[in-house]
């Protein structure tokens, strides 16, 4: 039996990479002295995300960080034996991308560059075209970011690929379109943690989901980071607020429990799924 604590930030961060980079390492330092060994960062962490889905500023986006630069340097060193998932705007020659890198002090564990683009964000990004599994101190790892996990596609290949754990980080705002008066009863509230839920389920996996809250332009951003178990169960939340969702599980354990009757990626039936629409 081996033991990990897995760890969900909701936090604000915004334009400010220095500032934003020493709030990341005081995060990491505190979640060491907590005993976390998976942390999870929200999408768009350092350099914060675009003010407007429909139609981002193009004279405020998000700077964009080189992955082998400074900023990522720091936060892999203050990582130390943890194992860290931090979002940021990569900078790839001419292309932009909202992307996530997995780091602990040895280096760079894997990147991820999400892969399904919402209303304007092909505007302010490229797109990325692969969801990979990785090793990790904490088992076989995969990420998504934010939309990506609308799509079940994505966390089922991460899933077939090993993935005992699934880190979603999200910069997932409310509604832009018909919010709420309360973010709890937000359309996009709802579906943040459905999704959340199903992906989990779907594929028996641990799911750490992360999200920025605060207000960036036009977007208010819903928070609710949580870990949620290979059963669909939320195991620890922060709802709205900011804060740390954590909870100590053996994964491998759990993950096996979860299997051993109804084991739905053993049970998969690939050959029928063709997108040809029968006559």
């Amino acid at each position: 039996m081996r033991t990990v604590t897995l760890g969900a930030l909701a936090g604000h961060f915004g334009r400010d990479v220095t500032r934003g980079v020493s709030k990341a390492v005081g995060i990491i330092e505190a979640a060491a002295r907590d005993g976390v060994d998976l942390l999870v960062f929200p999408d768009a962490t350092l350099g914060g995300y675009i003010g407007d889905l429909r139609s981002p500023d193009p004279d405020d986006l998000p700077p964009a960080l080189d992955p082998n630069g400074p900023e990522l340097a720091a936060i892999a060193q203050a990582a130390g034996p943890m194992t860290v998932c931090i979002g940021y705007t990569e900078a790839a020659g001419d292309t932009r991308y909202n992307a996530a890198i997995c780091v602990s002090g040895d280096g760079v564990l894997g990147t991820h560059r999400k892969v399904h683009q919402p209303a304007g964000e092909s505007l302010a990004y490229g797109a990325g075209d692969s969801f990979r599994t990785f090793d990790t101190p904490i088992g076989p790892l995969g990420m998504l970011i934010d939309y990506d996990k609308t799509f079940p596609e994505s966390a089922r290949k991460l899933a077939l690929d090993g993935a005992r754990v699934i880190a979603a980080l999200s910069a997932w705002p409310a509604s832009v379109t018909d919010r709420a008066a309360r973010l709890p009863a937000d359309r996009q509230s709802r579906l943040f943690d459905l999704y959340d839920c199903a992906r989990a389920a779907e594929n028996q996996v641990f799911v750490v989901s992360s999200n920025l809250t605060g207000v960036t332009g036009s977007l208010q951003f819903l928070g609710q980071a949580k870990v949620v178990g290979p059963g669909g169960d939320v195991l620890a939340t922060t709802r709205s607020k900011g804060g740390l969702a954590k909870v100590q599980v053996d994964v491998e354990a759990e993950t096996e429990r979860a299997r051993r009757v109804l084991n739905h990626l053993a049970e998969l039936r690939p050959e029928i799924y063709g997108n040809e629409r029968k006559r």
